[in-house]
């Protein structure tokens, strides 16, 4: 057997002219369709569909969009693919690019400085038609960031860095207010458990319950976190844990800057037996975000929801009125209210 005949086997064919050979049509009626299958006449699309199941044929697709004019695939960079709310942003930009003809690469800092600018490096490496970054924040280096808005339309997402980009997120000086208010109006003023200093949430947070407790004249108490770890839930243990042995709280209500920094306090409650509950003896707990598993703690935790969904949604949407050059809104700020949800445990 000859070799262009072994290239002819089913499952053999390894380049687009292969399959361009194989199916008898041409090089670039095969690259028309795995640009945009819409675009070629119906009856060449089943008979290349056809073949692709018949040849077990998969496209070479880095390839397939680096020969692009125009690039079909985004860029995506969060910190934590393990963290619910990074994982559904994920999920829902990726689902709403691939409507729009997209496919998403998606990079995963690690919550650390080294691996967000090695994922920025290996964007701007790839072809890409643009990008959404939820960068680290406080530590991110700028300079690869400014780098990467100056090379592709560029979003950012969940944490604002000082770079020309438009940005959507929480209003946290919104939702941290929202939150006062309410546990406020319902017992007594609440402490603050921060979170670590892992993005500009952090700091926003941290600043916005300080002029929600102002506003309201009572004194804001901050109880410090330390830096740098995304193991939020240990975070708050601990600080709980150490606070509660010593009978070192002056209130009943601790309001935590994440859902995770309250599970770990409802946790240090419950192992000493320490009820948490808007009624009774013991501690209330509200925390923020609306984490998935938030409303099945035992008791179920009060908290502000940020709208990830619109959040994803309205990035995206930002990103592609860029990349098709509609709208200039390289510095704009996009903050999204986030709602309260009243539970059992404030």
């Amino acid at each position: 057997m000859s070799q262009d005949e072994d290239q002819r086997q089913p499952g053999k064919i390894k380049t687009m002219e292969e399959f361009s050979a194989v199916t008898g049509l041409s090089r670039p009626t095969v690259s028309k369709y795995f640009n945009d299958p819409a675009s070629v006449r119906p009856a060449t699309r089943e008979r290349i569909e056809k073949a692709i199941e018949q040849l077990d044929y998969q496209p070479n697709l880095f390839a397939v969009n680096f020969n692009r004019r125009r690039p079909k695939a985004i860029g995506m960079i969060v910190p934590s693919l393990i963290d619910p709310f990074y994982a559904a942003l994920v999920e829902q930009v990726e689902l709403n690019a691939l409507q729009g003809g997209y496919w998403t690469i998606v990079l995963n800092s690690h919550g650390k400085r080294s691996m967000e600018e090695r994922a920025v490096r290996t964007l701007m490496n790839l072809r890409v038609a643009g990008a959404i970054v939820a960068p680290l924040g406080e530590t991110s280096e700028l300079r690869p960031l400014r780098e990467l808005a100056g090379s592709f339309p560029l979003t950012l997402i969940d944490s604002h860095v000082d770079i020309t980009a438009p940005f959507v997120g929480t209003d946290n000086f919104q939702s941290i207010s929202l939150i006062v208010d309410y546990l406020m109006r319902t017992g007594e003023a609440p402490c603050y458990f921060d979170m670590p200093g892992v993005n500009r949430n952090a700091s926003d947070r941290r600043q916005a319950y300080i002029e929600a407790m102002e506003r309201r004249g009572a004194k804001p108490v901050v109880i410090p976190a330390p830096s740098h770890t995304w193991n939020f839930e240990a975070v708050g243990f601990e600080q709980a844990s150490r606070l509660l042995a010593n009978k070192a709280l002056r209130t009943n209500t601790i309001l935590c800057a994440t859902d995770r920094t309250a599970f770990g306090v409802m946790a240090a409650a419950s192992q000493i037996g320490l009820p948490v509950s808007r009624e009774g003896n013991g501690i209330r707990v509200a925390g923020h975000d609306d984490h998935p598993l938030s409303q099945f703690t035992s008791p179920s935790l009060t908290t502000v929801a940020q709208d990830g969904e619109k959040m994803a949604n309205l990035a995206l949407d930002v990103l592609m009125k860029r990349i098709s050059g509609e709208v200039d809104d390289s510095e704009k700020i996009h903050l999204l209210e986030a709602q309260l949800r009243m539970r059992n445990s404030a």
